[in-house]
Parts: C-alpha cells; structure tokens; sequence
C-alpha cells in the first residue's frame, strides 16, 4: 500500500507517524487537497512538514502566522517552483480572519494576487501543510477546503519508537523510563505540557549527565528537567519530591 511506502520514508526520516496520519497524508496528496493538523503544542505537527520534504526530496517553505500578517512572499514563492514544494502555513490560528481570507484564494485557485504585480497563477500545486494549536476557531470555510487529521501525543509504544528513531544506543530500560516519566508528567497540572521535542531534549540531558536510572539521583534528575519545565510556575510545582514519585511510578 502506498501509504506504508510513505510511512516506511517518514520514518527514515526518523518522523513515526500513525497509520491514521500517514493515511490522511497520503490522501492529501493524492487529491492535491491542503492537509489541516490540528493538536496541542508539541506533538509533531510542523516536524511532519520537515520529514515530509526530506522524503520527497522537495523544498520545504514555511510562513509562520501571527496576528496582522500580510506577506504574500512565501505563498508567491510556493507557486513559481519547478517541483512541487511542501508549503507549511504554520500556526493559522495565530493569524487574524483577513489573512485567511486572502489565504483561501491560494488553496481554492493557486493564485496570488497582488496590488503591484496582478495575479500570477501557480506554476507547480504546492503540497499544503496547516497546523493549528487550537488557540481560536478556523473559518468554516476553510476547514471545507482542507483535510483534516487531530495529531494526539504519542502512545507509549510510539513515543519509545520515536525516542529510539533519534537515540538509537539508548538502553532500552532507560528509554522506557523516560517516556513512563514524561507521559505521567504530562498528565500534572502544567502550564507548558511538554512535547516530543522537550522529551528528546531531556533523554539527551540524561544521556550526557550518565544517567541508567531516573529513580538513582534526585539532584541530578531535578536538574535535567528544565528541559521539560519551561515555565517559573511549572517548575515551582514539580518539585524534588514530586519528580521522584514520578519517577518512582515510571521505574
């Protein structure tokens, strides 16, 4: 099947990616239909966009969105390549009503208009990519125009798989403390849930501070964690004693 073929790519790319994601990825490409990720902060979502470029051997182009933007550049530049590229629209919630409006022309025709210069039409059909945080409501409109995937943190399973994909000499016993560790962290009351990018960050802290065991120093265990805790508030509240019952669940 072609999606495990694209799944198999992804994850030379170390990028493991759901059956239910790569299959909606998958479609997205072969109906040339922009591919909406929705999901919290942390699970993915714009690193897909990454691998998914890497695999294909394309350009990645990325806009990042954020209130009152009005640059046309990287959506013109989408159109006017010689090989399809991956256009990532990344964070749409973060950009105003009008942004999207004017984003809708790109994904329901492949044009860009622009007051000095006209419309200019597409060249290649960029592969869209949106990613939403969910921080407000997208345009029905848009949602119409999309497919759409909710990207979930990863299970267990998946997690370690991922863990192994960027630390492949990793014992395996410390790996699977650290995902038990990090998904049982997830689940405090938190500020900033950490991601998979905060979890990869924290297994390579422990890894270079020569840790095997997460239960065996506190001191050293508390100080790997501002990798995990990026907030005053977070790293207040999960204290010594917190991280090591923690710790203690997750050995």
């Amino acid at each position: 099947m072609e999606w495990k073929k694209l799944q198999a790519a992804l994850a030379e790319q170390s990028y493991i990616a759901s059956d239910e994601l790569v299959v909606a990825i998958q479609l997205a490409l072969s109906l040339e239909r922009p591919l909406l990720l929705e999901g919290s902060a942390g699970v993915g979502k714009t690193e897909l966009a990454r691998a998914l470029s890497q695999a294909r051997s394309t350009k990645l182009i990325r806009l990042q969105c954020y209130e009152g933007l009005d640059s046309a550049r990287p959506l013109l530049m989408s159109i006017t390549q010689d090989k399809s590229p991956i256009l990532l629209i990344d964070e749409i919630d973060r950009a105003d009503e009008e942004f999207e409006a004017f984003l809708l022309e790109i994904l329901s025709d492949y044009q860009v208009s622009i007051p000095e210069l006209g419309t200019i039409n597409s060249v290649t059909k960029p592969i869209v990519i949106l990613t939403s945080n969910g921080t407000r409501d997208l345009s029905d409109a848009l949602r119409r125009r999309c497919l759409y995937s909710y990207v979930e943190y990863p299970d267990r399973t998946t997690e370690i798989e991922i863990l192994k994909a960027r630390q492949p000499n990793i014992d395996f016993l410390l790996a699977s403390q650290i995902i038990d560790f990090v998904q049982k962290l997830r689940k405090e009351d938190l500020e900033k849930t950490p991601g998979i990018a905060e979890m990869l960050d924290f297994s390579a802290a422990l890894i270079g501070l020569g840790v095997n065991d997460l239960s065996h120093d506190p001191e050293i265990l508390q100080s790997a964690m501002t990798t995990l805790l990026k907030t005053k508030t977070d790293q207040w509240n999960i204290t010594t004693e917190v991280a090591q019952r923690i710790a203690g669940q997750a050995a």
